[in-house]
């Protein structure tokens, strides 16, 4: 069911579907709740209830904003945790990764877990060895993103999707068409370049602070990072020793909840059990007065590396 939250500034999106133990969906730039549309059934077929988000200006919220940045998106977060009940697990992806650290810190008393997905977390230093070698990825995707930046062009746009998502949905051309259509509205667009123009800054200063287990995810074929396993070990070695866990899903992009969601989903079903299972929920645990445990999803017809927490 969908539902318009009013906070101060605007409206917030969030469909929410399925019972028990919240799980709250954030997407990255450019992009809406639609994002989630293959990992939101099999999450309410597992018992929870999800809310997927529109975060600001994107998708059926309101334009119009005075702040696009992490934190900004991450005190809406909060609030829909807040509006809906929580606890909740946050599933950030992209800038909303980045967002998803900064409620963790903010709210502990409401989030009690987090999934950063391709996040852009850390402040970013230039690799112009990495950027000289990557050229068909890295290289590309960059000039891609600058281009939005400077010009706003929805070309660069549409061109760094094709280079974002390596692996190709089976509706990919219908969903690119809807992505397309979305931002030949100026607001839109102009939500987009503010949002690429945002520091992660703040996100990365905040690492320190949660306490909450947090799981990062990582494609290795993500053309926004030369290496993105490397940069989700530096993820890892800014959070609080024991709290992080880092997996890439090989072959997988910027977009791998899209492009690969039955390993996603692999990954997430488990970190969900694990950190909402003994949480009080209504009176209950999340797990029901049965003490049942949810359903895995069918084995990923690929294995994601994984690495522990790093300091």
């Amino acid at each position: 069911m969908l539902e318009h939250i009013e906070l101060d500034g605007g409206t917030i999106a969030v469909d929410v579907s399925g019972t028990g133990p919240l799980v709250v969906l954030a997407h990255g730039m450019g992009d809406s709740r639609h994002s989630y549309r293959f990992l939101v059934p099999e999450l309410v077929a597992a018992g929870y209830r999800v809310a997927n988000v529109d975060i600001r200006g994107c998708g059926d919220s309101s334009t119009g904003w005075s702040g696009y940045e992490r934190a900004d998106i991450a005190a809406d977060l909060v609030a829909v945790v807040r509006h809906l009940g929580g606890p909740a697990v946050i599933v950030g992806q992209s800038i909303s990764g980045g967002a998803a650290t900064i409620a963790a810190a903010d709210a502990p008393d409401v989030v009690a877990g987090i999934v950063e997905l391709a996040p852009f977390t850390r402040a970013q230093s230039f690799d112009l060895g990495g950027f000289l070698r990557n050229r068909n990825q890295h290289r590309a995707g960059t000039f891609r993103l600058l281009t939005v930046m400077t010009t706003g062009s929805l070309p660069g746009w549409l061109a760094y999707l094709d280079i974002a998502v390596p692996t190709k949905p089976a509706d990919w051309t219908d969903e690119r068409r809807r992505i397309e259509d979305t931002l030949r509205q100026p607001e839109r667009m102009a939500v987009l370049r503010a949002m690429t123009k945002t520091s992660p800054t703040d996100a990365g200063a905040r690492l320190a602070d949660v306490r909450c287990p947090v799981l990062v995810i990582e494609g290795s074929a993500d053309p926004d990072w030369a290496d993105p396993a490397a940069e989700g070990r530096r993820v890892l070695a800014d959070l609080p020793s024991g709290l992080g866990e880092l997996a890439v899903i090989e072959g997988a992009g910027h977009y791998p909840h899209t492009e690969t969601p039955a390993e996603v989903l692999a990954l997430l079903l488990p970190f969900l059990g694990r950190t909402l299972a003994a949480l009080p929920i209504g009176g209950r645990s999340c797990l029901g007065p049965d003490s049942t445990r949810r359903s895995s999803p069918r084995p990923p017809p690929r294995s994601p590396t994984r690495t522990g927490s790093r300091r």
